[in-house]
């Protein structure tokens, strides 16, 4: 007998994205080349210093459960890294590991979202960010966001937007899937409008280590009422160790604390213990020479497309990530992605799984992989867009 399943289920959609995926491995099993631009994922792998600290922590015996919280090396190095890169002064306290950004995601709204509760964000954004707020059963309130706004809230959305019902709002800098940043004036008023209102503002900054024009600023910046989610996944290159981190007020730790404990138990202690080598010299330059490869390879790529016909209304200034326009080319996203995957070999996604504003329209491509590949990438789509009829 099948048991009866929760009606919060229905508020949670499956990865449209994830039948490409299935339909590329099939190919590939078939023995066709296949080039995959649709995975969020370095291709680069943890930098060696990380793997030698894993290889200690296990060889000595550091295997144990730690604090919920995290263990006090890796918050004192996440806190010493916001002075560093941004001029910030955040106590270790404040800093929770987590076990990837998903769980730092995961405890903000179980500790801020009533049930019938909406909480604002961009349409199109990161699809998990509006079911995690639907597992506490809230209700993501997507406002549609175009070239004009950089696909990002405004102030003046949140202003018009904001209900009785709204709690707070979730932002995501630079932003998956269009690779843009909020301007840090923008950001600025937001967090104002949403103090005014009583709200949360919570900062999705996983992708801020991958910024490239512009100076780095974190939104904890300003306030310590702003909450910020963090990871290892991107910048660290760290997708498979689910190590992130949550930075929220002080008087919220202990009750963030009391969850996690729950919830999770504690991250990876063998990840944490790695996870402090990410800040060593060593570590930092290899990640800042990554760093400059995915900007090479976003200063290929986007030329590249708008040349094949491809729309790009805003340069992605950080991720690995470009948002772009295909209406010039064909009618249907979703169904041009098929296409381009079945008859070149190249795999993209369409925009269908980050919002219904932008569906039909955009697709989005990950940079990153190898600039050959990427080159061959271009090369595919030349050909197929010209012996399209």
């Amino acid at each position: 007998m099948t048991p009866i399943l929760a009606s919060r289920l229905a508020n949670i959609a499956p990865f449209h994205v994830m039948e490409l995926a299935k339909r590329a491995a099939e190919l590939e099993h078939q023995g066709r080349s296949i080039i995959n631009m649709g995975i969020g994922e370095p291709d680069f792998t943890a930098a060696q210093p990380v793997v030698d600290a894993a290889a200690r922590a296990m060889a000595i015996g550091k295997l144990q459960y730690t604090s919920a919280l995290g263990i006090p090396p890796l918050r004192e190095a996440i806190a010493e890294h916001y002075r560093r890169v941004y001029g910030l002064n955040i106590a270790p306290s404040r800093i929770v590991v987590t076990a990837g950004a998903s769980a730092a995601l995961l405890l903000a709204c179980a500790a801020l979202v009533e049930p019938g509760t909406e909480v604002l964000m961009p349409d199109p954004s990161y699809p998990c960010n509006r079911h995690f707020v639907a597992a506490f059963e809230g209700a993501a309130k997507l406002i549609p966001s175009g070239p004009q706004d950089r696909f990002q809230l405004s102030d003046v959305m949140v202003r018009e937007h904001w209900t009785p019902a709204t709690r707070g709002v979730l932002l995501a800098s630079p932003s998956n899937p269009t690779g843009t940043s909020i301007p840090h004036a923008e950001l600025a008023r937001i967090v104002s409008s949403v103090r005014e209102r009583n709200g949360f503002t919570i900062v999705d900054e996983i992708y801020q280590g991958l910024t490239y024009d512009g100076e780095p600023f974190s939104a904890l910046s300003l306030g310590e009422d702003v909450i910020v989610i963090n990871s290892f996944s991107k910048y660290f290159n760290m997708t498979g160790w689910r190590l992130g981190w949550l930075v929220v007020p002080e008087e919220m730790v202990p009750q963030v604390e009391k969850l996690a404990q729950n919830l999770f138990i504690c991250a990876s202690s063998i990840a944490q213990h790695a996870g402090v080598a990410c800040f060593s010299p060593e570590a930092i330059s290899i990640y800042e020479e990554r760093k400059a490869e995915f900007r090479r390879r976003r200063d290929y790529i986007v030329p590249a497309l708008r040349e094949i016909g491809f729309t790009v209304p805003v340069t992605p200034d950080g991720a690995f990530y470009v948002y772009a326009d295909c209406s010039g080319l064909a009618d249907d996203a979703d169904r041009l992605t098929i296409d381009m995957l079945n008859q070149a070999g190249v795999v993209l996604v369409p925009g269908l799984d980050f919002g219904p504003y932008t569906a039909r329209q955009y697709i989005r491509l990950s940079y990153a992989t190898s600039m050959e590949n990427l080159q061959e990438a271009i090369t595919r789509l030349k050909r197929f867009f010209a012996e399209r009829p």
